[in-house]
């Protein structure tokens, strides 16, 4: 039952993390919590082996679905290494501040964490782009299988310090940290929708080597867990790939957004009570 249970929560995290580029912790994390501390059917975690198990499936769920938009081109990968510059060393930090957290405490943050999320979500698509791509930084253009062509683009420097912050989320919360990129990539830096989350994922995967090797060396992770999440998560990040290139994600986003705020309520709750 056990390792059922850590099938489904794995493909649910890889499907949903792929398709609208979030990398699955925002399911994984608080569902290890809540079966390991509320049910019998897994042992309990405490909130530093739930994030760092959460970040060795996200190796897996943003190197599959890395590959899989590959095949589309849909990946900007050398943003997301300038990217990456910022969002490594915000996850080794993340990690470490971690550490310091207790049960009440991490679920009363992640909570709110989570909330925010859902709120930018509901926002995310009633907001419009910051300001046209200048001539200076990175710059980009992208033609679609429809023949549109966009142009994108950054500073380096305020990219980096963007994914700063969103590495840092991901270590402390064991989450990818697309939650926070792709609609800063597409708001702010004018990034297509599907190159947004096409990065995200491929951003997702480096960010989640540095932070899942700070874990590891806290003694953070449940191999056993890990071991079973990871092929759920592997064909979930597929399908959610294949998903994504085919479909308007407006729906799920909708379902999605409605899931995270009643987890975020809940975990709240959960700490500010102790129940």
């Amino acid at each position: 039952m056990e390792i059922i249970v850590l099938l489904i929560i794995g493909l649910s995290a890889g499907t949903i993390g792929a398709l609208v580029g979030l990398g699955g912790g925002i399911i994984v994390v608080p569902a290890l919590l809540f079966f390991g501390t509320y049910t019998a059917v897994i042992s309990e975690v405490s909130p530093q082996t739930a994030v760092g198990t959460s970040l060795i499936i996200m190796i897996f769920t943003g190197l599959s679905s890395t590959l899989a938009y590959l095949k589309h081109k849909t990946v900007d990968y050398k943003s997301g290494l300038i990217f990456f510059a910022g969002s490594g060393p915000g996850g080794i930090i993340g990690a470490w501040i971690n550490k310091f957290l207790n049960i009440q405490s991490f679920n009363i943050y992640f909570g709110i964490f989570i909330v925010l999320i859902s709120l930018l979500l509901m926002v995310k698509s009633h907001l419009k782009p910051m300001s046209a791509v200048t001539e200076k930084g990175v710059r980009r253009t992208f033609t679609d299988p429809a023949g549109r062509t966009y142009t994108y683009g950054f500073g380096a420097i305020t990219g980096i310090l963007v994914a700063f912050v969103v590495g840092l989320a991901s270590g402390l919360f064991g989450i990818g940290g697309g939650s926070m990129m792709v609609p800063a990539m597409i708001l702010i830096f004018l990034f297509p929708p599907h190159v947004a989350v096409a990065t995200s994922m491929f951003m997702i995967f480096l960010s989640s080597l540095t932070s899942s090797a700070a874990h590891i060396s806290l003694g953070n992770v449940n191999w056993t867990y890990a071991l079973a999440l990871i092929p759920g998560a592997w064909i979930g990040a597929k399908l959610g790939s294949y998903i994504n290139m085919r479909l308007e994600s407006a729906t799920v986003v909708v379902f999605l957004r409605i899931i995270l705020i009643l987890i975020g309520i809940r975990l709240i709750y959960q700490g500010v009570t102790g129940s």
